[in-house]
């Protein structure tokens, strides 16, 4: 068998790849890798408060299996790389980084067997009024709209936001137009993070959006315990 340098030489450069990837993928998954970039510094600071500090960006941020990998690490992370060294990167308040629910629910799935989260089980001030909350049926709605929504579209800043009013559990940014103590996002008015922090339930059950004919409610009895919601109407 003679000697090819060019064989050689492309199975060098193919072995050099493999053990520079292999080498490179788990470093980049480290959440300091990620908040190298400037832009992610805050995204960082707000991760290492949250809920959810025990687990790193690639878990929530990269889908499993093959092109999961390929679509949201591969891909994307080579996209955002060169857009950090050699263009404009997205402003820190406007980043808008897409986590699938099935990455979500993973670690989640129980969540749909919730139809009702008891009283006690709610932090204050929604203790008062208890939560009727199906979330397999809003699920299986965002499914049918086909509009890209799921559980980020209520759970929007589950990680890198400061918890509305302290709770110590995740919760949707609750009716803000008409809290007696409103949350104003640390972010400029009108980027993609002061839209997501101020956005609530009305976003869908505003009396006007409609799903498989019929428009969403607004009575506040579709969320609350109606037995529990009495007092405070009048």
């Amino acid at each position: 068998m003679s000697w090819n340098p060019r064989a050689t030489v492309i199975l060098a450069i193919v072995a050099g790849a493999m053990a520079l990837g292999g080498a490179a993928v788990p470093l980049t998954d480290r959440p300091k890798f990620c908040a190298t970039c400037h832009n992610i510094a805050p995204s960082y600071d707000s991760w290492i408060k949250s809920s959810h500090k025990d687990v790193e960006c690639a878990v929530c941020h990269v889908r499993p299996g093959l092109e999961g990998f390929l679509r949201d690490k591969a891909y994307a992370g080579t996209k955002d790389v060169l857009i950090t060294m050699f263009g404009t990167p997205t402003d820190a308040h406007n980043l808008d980084a897409k986590v699938h629910s099935e990455v979500c629910l993973s670690c989640h799935r129980e969540i749909l067997r919730v139809s009702e989260v008891a009283p006690r089980d709610l932090p204050p001030p929604v203790k008062d009024v208890g939560l009727i909350m199906s979330h397999r049926k809003h699920m299986e709605a965002f499914g049918k709209r086909g509009q890209g929504e799921g559980c980020t579209t209520c759970h929007s800043r589950v990680v890198h936001e400061t918890p509305i009013k302290g709770y110590p559990i995740v919760l949707p940014r609750g009716h803000i137009s008409v809290d007696s103590k409103p949350l104003y996002p640390d972010h400029p008015q009108d980027s993609v993070l002061w839209k997501k922090g101020t956005a609530d339930c009305f976003r869908c059950h505003d009396g006007k959006t409609e799903h498989e004919g019929k428009v969403l409610s607004k009575k506040c009895e579709t969320c609350h315990l109606p037995d529990k919601i009495k007092g405070y109407l009048f």
